[in-house]
């Protein structure tokens, strides 16, 4: 008995659920991916899924995997930034759709800030935290005082920021190319420090403090979320905000600070992939990056957790990468764009599985008290 009793707590654990919620979306995923891989060419589909999950362990020598590795976690750092603001919003009720206007508009004050007013790293990764946190702003003053829906708005502003950070980067861009300058060649204080970093990862250059400083912000959300009055607070507004306002909670002051605090982190994970000097911004570019979107599989593929979507990010990314190395004679250069999609699709079935898991428990608890609750009677009568 005592047996059965810790078997149905542990599975209606919260973080159980979340857990075996994730590995059965990431399961389906990659089952549906081969599927498909079959249907496309059969001689290579297995080949084809191993690799994607490899990633960089496809390159034989270990200094090879580790460089590529770092490249992996470079891209994991703004994805985790993205999902983390997007699990802060939904925490407090909130769907910030909008993580990828405020990356974009994070990514554009950074290197405005880098190659125009050749500013130090410290600066213009403030500078994206606050052109993030004021785009966030105004999607939350019109849902605090306005009742506009703050999807409706984010993505509206999704697509504003994305073009007034194109004609602004047109400032900094190269003369040959649509692409900004580079950090290198134009002010390296305003690359991230590497602090020794790059030495675990065969001297990969682009392997930053923005790694460890992306993880201290996922465990700084987490702790304000679950152990201080204002995490309290902002849920409670989330809930309900008739019943915090009754409560004298301010209710719209609360609403407008998530979407800041949310902003800010998307703005922060521009800045932390940009000052790398990975990648330059493209000035022609037509659509909104994919990570602020990623960010929503990243934030529900870890059971929206700041700490699970450590993990969460590092896989979807992980995968993303993997394809990469699929063999392009068998497959088009989009089919591992495809099995990453298909992945990311299934992350949005992480709270329904773990709702049916709760039902579920709660059946099986109702099925087990009422025998008793009969025996009991019986006693009485006799």
């Amino acid at each position: 008995m005592k047996q059965e009793k810790r078997a149905r707590s542990l599975w209606k654990n919260k973080s159980v659920q979340s857990l075996v919620a994730s590995l059965l979306c990431i399961l389906m995923g990659l089952l549906i991916g081969y599927v498909v891989l079959l249907i496309i060419n059969p001689a290579g589909a297995w080949e084809a899924i191993t690799t994607i999950v490899k990633n960089f362990l496809t390159y034989p020598s270990r200094p090879a995997q580790l460089k590529y590795l770092g490249n992996t976690l470079v891209k994991t750092a703004p994805l985790l930034m993205c999902s983390l603001s997007i699990l802060f919003a939904y925490k407090v009720g909130l769907f910030n759709i909008g993580a990828a206007g405020q990356y974009v508009v994070g990514a554009g004050a950074s290197l405005y800030c880098a190659l125009a007013l050749n500013m130090p790293w410290y600066v213009c990764l403030v500078a994206a935290i606050v052109a993030g946190a004021l785009l966030g702003c105004i999607s939350g003053v019109l849902k605090a005082y306005c009742n506009v829906n703050e999807v409706i708005s984010c993505i509206m502003l999704n697509w504003i920021s994305l073009y007034a950070v194109n004609m602004l980067l047109t400032q900094v861009k190269e003369t040959a190319s649509p692409y900004t300058m580079t950090l290198a060649s134009t002010n390296k204080s305003a690359i991230l420090p590497n602090a020794g970093l790059d030495q675990f990862f065969t001297k990969n250059q682009y392997v930053t403090i923005a790694i460890p400083l992306a993880i201290l912000v996922a465990i700084l959300v987490w702790v304000v979320l679950e152990k201080t009055r204002l995490g309290y607070e902002l849920k409670a507004t989330g809930y309900n905000r008739f019943a915090a306002k009754y409560c004298g909670m301010k209710e719209k002051n609360n609403i407008i600070l998530t979407m800041a605090i949310a902003g800010g982190l998307a703005g922060m994970g521009a800045a932390l992939f940009f000052l790398t000097g990975f990648e330059q911004w493209q000035c022609t570019q037509s659509s909104v990056p994919a990570m602020g979107f990623n960010g929503i599989a990243a934030a529900f593929l870890g059971g929206l957790n700041p700490i699970a979507a450590i993990f969460s990010s590092y896989f979807i990314q992980h995968i993303t990468n993997g394809g990469a190395y699929v063999d392009k004679t068998m497959y088009s250069a989009q089919i591992a764009d495809l099995i990453s999609a298909l992945i990311i699709y299934l992350c949005g079935f992480v709270l329904f599985i773990k709702n049916f898991m709760d039902a579920h428990a709660a059946k099986k608890e109702e099925r087990t008290k009422t025998p008793a609750a009969g025996d009991a009677g019986k006693g009485g009568d006799q």
